[in-house]
């Protein structure tokens, strides 16, 4: 991208090539307008960020303190304010993305009103989002933009050279608030080509990673619930393959695909998989199927499906829903199957769906995978399904009981009590949450951690809290005191409504457009000035 002087230099010189007509024009304002809309499509958003990723996983690969997060979106607003937190407390967007999450999809986007994580709701609402954050993050750079523009016109107007050559360095090196979304594909919303059909709208929305999960499409059920449903691996390879020529089309070589199983959780198939020869996928997929042996026809009634796999003629276990069941306990062997044949096939990324967050479990099926695929990477879901709080508690409490410590001041069943909150081993559980992260990376193989839906309960619990005092006998000091007075001392943006709703922004273009015959709306009687 040109710096601020050369997109100057580069407008100066295309007024001058059309003549007397484009007097009105302004060099400089074009080269800001030029500089604020950095991004002209989705598709450059997603070449742009895929390039990021892939950085970021070869800093992975050298060095596991080198992960990355995210946090889950459900709109524009979120994203933005969260990306311009990030460049506020961390003073970088590295290694910061976003999660576009199904589950946030259906429960609060869909025309239907609240939905289950069941792929219930409308595909197209999928890149409407993906459309929408990037619409809000390319507004925050235009707004944090056209507040150092007005700083450098304010240094010139103060003839103070320094720092005018200060603000005009901070516009070269202007970081983006464009970063990488992880988009929730969810099954693929129908076959193989409805697969590639949708992740192409994704894709032109601005997403350079999708992820897409090894359920039945229409069985589809959240990571956290039962009754789970997987497919054949052809089935979900030819879903894989699907993304990525959709990634090819549309120019962007290296986008990213990664590639979840559900079968930790999953105990039923609705299919047979087709075998050609014994030890090929299918029948490795059927080999953990539950049944009965046939030693004999008479064992055979009509309509019993028989397969041959393991060495052994069984009849799998044919459920009243017409799904087949596998045997308990072959779990993490399928999951490891899965992610291997995912990473042979395309995928790049994985994604485990547990049902707690253990190190100890996740390193176990990792150590399988890398054994055999040495650089395989793990993006987890850090879930609010999980219980944190007991689950990392419990994990003391064994540890601490292997180890011969003395548990019997605490009630392993009750751990979640307030009683325990300033005991030994609830500080243990906080420190070890407080670090999962950088130990699941450091040792099992999680090159991404990202919480689902963080946003749609931080929502729920913030406007709890409003609403608790506003209409008790707080009135109006719940939102002064709680809200707007911290907003002030925390130094949010977002205080200033109208700024960052895009006002100064309007301002500046009417000024550019009109000249001094503008009516702009930040004058001196604009109340926002009460918060400068």
């Amino acid at each position: 991208m040109a710096n601020y002087q050369e997109e100057i230099k580069q407008a100066g010189e295309l007024k001058q090539k059309m003549g007397a007509g484009w007097h009105d024009v302004t060099p400089e304002y074009v080269a800001r307008m030029r500089l604020q809309n950095r991004f002209k499509t989705g598709l450059d958003i997603a070449k742009y960020t895929a390039a990021i990723m892939r950085k970021d996983m070869a800093d992975y690969d050298a060095d596991h303190a080198q992960y990355t997060q995210s946090l889950g979106c459900w709109h524009g607003f979120v994203a933005q304010q969260k990306l311009i937190s990030i460049k506020k407390h961390q003073k970088t967007t590295d290694k910061r993305y976003l999660y576009l999450s199904g589950w946030m999809v259906a429960g609060l986007r869909s025309k239907f009103g609240p939905l289950p994580d069941q792929s219930m709701h409308e595909k197209t609402s999928v890149p409407e989002l993906i459309e929408e954050i990037y619409t809000f993050l390319r507004q925050a750079d235009a707004r944090e933009l056209d507040l150092l523009f007005t700083a450098l016109d304010n240094a010139r107007a103060e003839g103070d050279k320094a720092k005018e050559q200060e603000i005009q360095s901070q516009i070269d090196n202007f970081q983006t608030h464009v970063v990488p979304i992880i988009a929730d594909i969810d099954a693929g919303f129908g076959n193989a080509e409805a697969t590639y059909l949708l992740a192409k709208k994704l894709i032109e929305a601005g997403a350079c990673c999708i992820q897409i999960e090894n359920q039945v499409s229409d069985e589809k059920q959240c990571g956290h619930q039962d009754g789970k449903v997987t497919v054949p691996h052809s089935d979900f390879l030819a879903k894989i393959n699907a993304v990525r020529y959709a990634f090819l089309e549309l120019g962007v070589d290296d986008g990213v695909i990664v590639a979840r199983t559900d079968s930790l959780g999953a105990g039923l198939t609705k299919q047979i998989a087709f075998s050609a020869e014994k030890g090929d996928l299918g029948d490795q997929y059927n080999s953990f199927l539950d049944g009965e042996e046939i030693t004999d026809l008479s064992q055979v009634k009509p309509g019993d499906v028989i397969v041959n796999t393991n060495g052994k003629t069984i009849k799998p276990t044919r459920l009243a829903s017409n799904l087949f069941q596998f045997r308990k306990g072959t779990g993490i062997d399928r999951v490891v199957l899965d992610c291997i044949t995912s990473l042979q096939n395309g995928a790049d990324l994985l994604w485990i769906e547990t049902e707690k967050p253990h190190v100890g479990q996740i390193k176990e099926m990792m150590d399988k995978i890398r054994a055999v695929i040495p650089n395989a990477k793990l993006v987890y879901n850090n879930s609010p399904s999980f219980n944190w709080t007991l689950n990392f508690r419990q994990q003391v409490f064994d540890a601490w009981k292997e180890a011969g410590k003395d548990v019997s001041a605490y009630d392993r069943a009750k751990l979640m009590s307030v009683d325990y909150d300033d005991t030994e081993l609830a500080k243990e559980a906080d420190e070890k949450i407080r670090t999962f992260q950088k130990d699941a990376s450091r040792e099992a193989g999680i090159f991404h951690h990202l919480i689902t839906l963080p946003t749609y309960h931080t929502a729920a619990l913030s406007t709890d809290n409003l609403a608790k005092g506003y209409f008790a006998d707080e009135g109006m000091l719940a939102y002064v005191k709680n809200v707007q007075r911290e907003e002030i001392r925390q130094g949010l943006a977002c205080v200033k409504h109208q700024n960052m709703a895009g006002s100064d922004i309007g301002d500046n273009h009417k000024e550019y457009f009109a000249g001094e015959a503008a009516l702009k709306a930040g004058g001196k009687d604009n109340t926002m000035n009460q918060f400068s």
